[in-house]
């Protein structure tokens, strides 16, 4: 971000002003079920939907610059390749209430790999390099006004302060300059009415930045007094609001107290359907203490420090149409430097796997289906994706001779996913791809997770973080 963008953030943020804070009222249901809609954009999907190919492209690009950042998460600058168009990142999006009285609902792209809840903030709410202009912005769901939050309408909504416990929930690790810019709030200080630095959060396709609030949450029937949430005055190439599902204190599970949640993705299908399925948020003292009939539960694998956000799962083996790929036991292994091993994240479109397991599990499913099918090269160019395979003319209803893939983890679970969720048969199209994206094909194990499972792999599977059993559990099924 270029010295002129910082100056106009800081600018942005030094005209927001303190608000009041009203008493609050809860109550605690034993789970909360939210609709999870895949998200979807007219003006995008319509630009794109001549070429699949195009379209697929993108998603693969977006799915490699997130990889890149979640590899590499405490990097200040990150190198953005490719547009990133508004609500075209191939995820999904559940839609909150926050305020006092309830403003309108807000869509948050759901996002397992990041904390902060965040939503665009007053009128005043700016994306740059979007693809469309302040104000007058087309919004997550359609073409009408992008959805911001007015902290001013709501009696419940208040800057939080430097000496609030909840301030460090994001810029724990950087004490010294929370500190030098807290001087009002000096040790032995009482009643301080400095506010909490701005924070600045950088993402795989932009970045936002904002102050803390502490503001009242609606999740029918239940109301959430002091939930901490972003208000995000500037933003780029990200115009709507992010939901963090992620480990840490300022995550929605968290704040919540959520024993486990869970969610089932409709499948990808590049249209606009409007259907939507559940995200369900187990919140009771009950919940979580049974296994979910039908689910196959791998442990979750401790955090290395500096990568306490994610979700990690023992990935011990992939085969290919039942064959084992031999692949190098430090790169799914996680290591104590947090490099290596698999995490699981519903903000990533294509599944991510380092270079030497990308080669090793692509040239296998080559060696497969190359007696059956040639290679596309053409389309791997303009799709983004490799290996493509040309099909017959009438593929249409046949059984074709691809092989399963399968991931098998910790405990015995086995996720074979169905022939969509790894290979790309878009419209009518007589090519088809696989949707797995890698950086480059280097044999050496690079920083970071190896692989990072995405959610067209998941797409038509309940998926469950059981986080009070520690646990990752799946089950194919329609999701619906």
């Amino acid at each position: 971000m270029d010295s002129s963008s910082t100056l106009s953030i800081v600018l942005l943020l030094c005209i927001l002003t303190l608000l009041s804070l009203s008493p609050f009222i809860s109550s605690s249901p034993t789970s909360i079920i939210l609709p999870l809609e895949k998200i979807t954009n007219t003006q995008t999907q319509s630009s794109l939907s001549t070429d699949p190919w195009k379209t697929l492209n993108h998603l693969a690009s977006t799915s490699l610059i997130r990889a890149n950042h979640l590899k590499n998460p405490h990097k200040k600058t990150t190198h953005l390749s490719t547009p990133v168009y508004p609500q075209s990142y191939g995820g999904y999006s559940v839609s909150l209430t926050f305020g006092t009285p309830p403003q309108t609902s807000i869509p948050f792209v759901l996002d397992t790999g990041s904390n902060l809840v965040w939503f665009p903030c007053t009128d005043h709410y700016i994306c740059q390099n979007c693809s469309f202009s302040s104000s007058s912005s087309p919004s997550p769901k359609s073409n009408s006004v992008i959805q911001s939050y007015k902290p001013k309408l709501s009696s419940s909504s208040k800057l939080i302060g430097c000496q609030n416990p909840k301030c460090s929930w994001i810029h724990h690790g950087s004490g010294d300059d929370i500190q030098s810019r807290c001087q009002e709030c000096a040790p032995g200080v009482t009643n301080c009415a400095q506010i909490c630095p701005p924070y600045l959060i950088i993402y795989g396709s932009g970045s936002t930045t904002g102050l803390l609030l502490s503001e009242t949450l609606h999740l029918k029937p239940k109301r959430v007094p002091n939930f901490v949430v972003g208000c995000s005055r500037f933003s780029l190439r990200i115009p709507t609001g992010i939901a963090g599902f992620g480990r840490g204190e300022a995550s929605l599970p968290s704040q919540l107290g959520v024993n486990k949640f869970s969610y089932c993705l409709l499948s990808h299908r590049f249209d606009n359907t409007e259907k939507s399925t559940q995200l369900v948020l187990h919140t009771g003292s009950g919940s979580g203490d049974t296994k979910t009939t039908g689910v196959k539960y791998t442990p979750f694998v401790k955090n290395p420090t500096g990568f306490s956000v994610y979700y990690y799962v023992g990935l011990k083996e992939i085969t290919v149409g039942g064959k084992k790929v031999k692949i190098p036991y430090d790169f799914l292994s996680l290591g104590a430097d947090g490099n290596g091993g698999t995490i699981v994240d519903s903000g990533s479109t294509f599944t991510f796997m380092e270079g030497r397991i990308f080669e090793l599990v692509a040239s296998e499913i080559e060696n497969q289906v190359r007696r059956n099918y040639r290679r596309a090269s053409e389309v791997e160019i303009s799709s983004g994706l490799k290996p493509c395979f040309e099909l017959p003319e009438n593929h249409k209803g046949m059984k074709l001779a691809l092989p399963r893939l399968s991931f098998h983890f910790k405990g015995g679970a086995e996720m074979e996913l169905p022939l969509a969720n790894y290979f790309s048969i878009v419209g009518n199209s007589q090519v088809v791809c696989l949707t797995i994206v890698t950086n480059n094909a280097d044999t050496t194990r690079g920083e970071g997770p190896s692989v990072i499972l995405g959610n067209f792999q998941q797409q038509n599977f309940y998926t469950e973080f059981d986080l009070k059993n520690e646990r990752f559990g799946f089950r194919q099924q329609t999701c619906k």
